[in-house]
């Protein structure tokens, strides 16, 4: 199966409440991230701070693809979301997040991103070629 990417979606739970309101600590894991992944940018990261005691919401375009946040501080939550359209390795998400955020709890899923689609459309150009090679269509 052809793969066309890896997203990582990651919750971490316990966290500081003042940590998830404060859009600096949260750029800073955007830039650990970014430069411990060697992640390209490919424009201004755009924050958003709710008023009040609301979170913070964070979407970084990278040439990969993305990287995004969103906090809530009144549950001590923070979600990410990190899609990349090359290999990359795993980052230290439960290590950084435990570091830079005070979670007690960080759980790290992946999925390749791949379809039948992107695999059917690698097959048929694959026939087409056999086809007009003279080998078996």
């Amino acid at each position: 199966m052809l793969t066309v990417g890896t997203e990582w979606l990651i919750e971490a739970s316990g966290c500081d409440a003042a940590a998830l309101r404060d859009a600096g600590r949260l750029r800073e894991v955007f830039a650990r991230a970014v430069s411990e992944l060697e992640l390209r940018v490919v424009c201004e990261p755009q924050w958003h701070t709710f008023p009040g005691e609301g979170g913070v919401t964070g979407l970084v375009m990278l040439t990969e693809s993305h990287l995004a946040c969103h906090t809530y501080p009144e549950f001590g939550v923070a979600t990410f979301n990190l899609y990349c359209c090359r290999e990359r390795p795993a980052w230290a998400w439960d290590e950084r997040l435990r570091e830079m955020l005070g979670a007690r709890e960080v759980r790290v899923r992946s999925v390749n991103r791949a379809g039948d689609e992107a695999q059917a459309h690698t097959n048929n150009e694959a026939q087409a070629h056999r086809h007009a090679s003279g080998g078996e269509a």
